[in-house]
């Protein structure tokens, strides 16, 4: 029971096809290397073109009020964003007698909170020294200003402190007084009189006592914070390295190059929709492919097996021409070089039993225009075709755009495609297999150039004769001299030849 590629193709297609997705961006490895280089050299570049500015660095440990061991760190950024105000900036510039603005000055140097009580400061200038003079400038004058809050602070609160007390005294006085007057009076009245007043001196006299403690209380709590808040690393200048800076900033440029430079090619193959996948181009075509060849550029451990690969597709592709009834051409689509190849191999095959005419019909004329070898094949032009005596041909064509396709029948009447991975979009893939179809050309078979060294998928469609004759499974052949018709069906060995050492099937 043979499977249909129907019932497959109605079946709902994944939106995302993830291992073409990675297929592709694989086979665009040179884009997002190249991004990945050119990020690591631009950060280089720029560590070196653009070294920072001299900085100093110190460090001030500041005491709260209101300090809590569960505090997030409200108090310390407070204190940042405090750092960064015209106050402490315009009190620095006039420790440092300068006339710069500070707004600008405050461009120049910033704070980080390390703890909830160590402030970081950080201060840039034209020189180390510049900015080691800066650095301590807005150190003291934050620790000043922090030392000025406290004491306002603790001022404020004593002040407030003993305000209460002293009302609390003269309400006293004024209750001792009525005391002095009741006594002289007498009757139960006057008796219950005094014990109320009796009872509201004695709360004013405790309420006195402790106003007085907690105004003593907060006098004594500042010298403890403003003895907390110090400088406790004195401003140094940062030392700059120029390789570390250097390979820094290349090693991020190289990650940032490569995301982009990956995502980039994610989005390509999206949009380009460029089947790679032997599974992807066998469906589009509707023809199994038959044979794979790695690129040109290999190694020189892998050309043995290419070669070897070469002879054995050379030889299934001769033994098919040789025992067709009907031409065959070779139509190329993205790989022209290659197409013409293993056309001048399959040529130099059949010389030997008979003579063989290679009909050029690529464009530019890339074998018509060729030096011919001694004893190789006959190359001429499509122009040529049609004054030359009947012989057997082997037509070389191009299924690009632009293609005549009412010309492809007189290069042969059955074809095999070879086909670049990856070169041509889906919808022309379906035009290519529309259009042969309509000039009833039945494709052999697909002999995939480049293909992915980790493609896993099968190139074989069971009826791939069928879809590219659009339901006809055999083709009639010329009439022989006996006059009757001929039907064969022209089988192929499946070959394929992958770049790494799986072996051949």
């Amino acid at each position: 029971m043979t499977t249909s590629t129907s019932s497959e193709s109605s079946a709902a297609a994944p939106l995302l096809d993830l291992r073409g997705l990675v297929a592709g961006v694989r086979r665009r490895r040179r884009l997002w290397c190249s991004m990945a280089l050119l990020g690591m050299l631009a950060g280089a570049a720029v560590a070196v073109l653009l070294p920072p500015p001299p900085t100093a660095v110190t460090k001030v440990l500041v005491a709260h009020q209101e300090d809590q061991p569960n505090d997030p760190g409200t108090l310390i950024r407070t204190d940042v964003a405090l750092l960064q105000t015209t106050r402490i900036s315009s009190r620095a510039l006039q420790s440092l007698g300068s006339a710069e603005k500070p707004e600008d000055f405050m461009e120049d140097y910033g704070g980080i909170g390390l703890t909830n009580n160590l402030l970081q400061i950080d201060a840039r200038g034209g020189s180390d020294a510049e900015a080691v003079a800066r650095a301590k400038a807005l150190a003291d004058a934050f620790v000043a200003d922090h030392v000025r809050r406290i004491r306002d602070a603790a001022d404020a609160e004593a002040k407030t402190l003993l305000d209460q007390r002293d009302r609390m005294r003269d309400e006293l006085a004024q209750v001792n007084k009525a005391i002095g007057d009741g006594s002289r009076d007498s009757g139960p009245k006057a008796s219950a009189n005094l014990e109320t007043l009796f009872a509201r001196r004695a709360e004013l006299t405790s309420r006195i006592t402790d106003f007085g403690r907690r105004a003593a209380e907060a006098q004594i709590g500042t010298p403890r914070l403003i003895a907390g808040t110090q400088i406790v690393d004195a401003p140094r200048a940062v030392r700059h390295s120029l390789p570390r800076a250097a390979a820094t900033n290349a090693a991020i440029g190289l990650v940032l190059g490569l995301v982009l430079g990956l995502a980039v090619a994610a989005v390509g193959t999206v949009v380009a929709d460029r089947p790679v996948l032997r599974r992807e181009i066998a469906a589009n075509l509707g023809a199994s492919v038959i044979a794979e060849l790695p690129c040109r550029t290999v190694g020189l451990w892998q050309r043995r097996r290419i070669r070897a690969a070469r002879d054995r597709l050379t030889t299934s592709l001769a033994r098919t021409v040789r025992g067709a009834a009907e031409p065959v051409s070779l139509l190329e689509l993205g790989c022209a070089r290659s197409a013409s190849d293993i056309a001048l191999d399959v040529a130099a095959a059949l010389e030997a039993n008979e003579p063989v005419v290679v009909i050029d019909a690529l464009p530019g004329r890339q074998l018509a225009d060729r030096r011919p070898k001694e004893g190789g094949p006959t190359v001429i032009s499509g122009e040529q075709a049609a004054t030359d005596p009947p012989q057997r041909r082997l037509g070389v064509g191009s299924v690009a755009p632009g293609t005549a396709w009412t010309d492809l029948r007189y290069l042969g009447t059955q074809t095999v495609l070879v086909v670049r991975a990856g070169h041509a979009a889906a919808a022309w893939l379906h035009t290519v297999a529309r259009q042969l179809a309509d000039q009833r050309i039945p494709v052999i078979g697909v002999v995939l150039i480049d293909p992915d060294p980790r493609d896993r998928t099968d190139g074989t469609l069971w009826d791939g004769l069928h879809t590219a004759l659009r339901g006809q499974s055999e083709r009639p052949a010329r009439q022989s001299g006996t006059g009757r018709h001929r039907s064969e069906r022209l089988p192929m060995r499946a070959a394929r030849v992958p770049r790494s050492d799986q072996e051949a099937r």
